[in-house]
């Protein structure tokens, strides 16, 4: 079997550098995961999280909307308005 060491050392790596953004680990273990470890459309996820949650939208319904989305903040934004 192939060794998974490289692979888990690039997804820390990656937690690290969103950690640092500010972002809490757990968000980004979760963004992590429901993007398939890849770091740039976590990094837009989480970013889109923050920003629609400061407006005053709920957590759960902006994760939902972003996923649909596919992390489209013009869609997200108009998705989260009609709700």
């Amino acid at each position: 079997p192939p060794c998974l060491l490289p692979q888990f050392l690039g997804y820390l790596r990656a937690c690290d550098r969103l950690l640092k953004q500010g972002y809490e680990e757990g968000q980004v273990e979760e963004a992590m995961e429901m993007f398939q470890y890849s770091e740039k459309k976590a990094a837009e996820f989480l970013h889109l999280l923050a920003q629609f949650n400061d407006m005053g939208f709920q957590q759960n319904e902006i994760k939902e909307v972003l996923l649909l989305c596919e992390n489209h903040r013009e869609k997200a934004l108009e998705e989260l308005m009609t709700q």
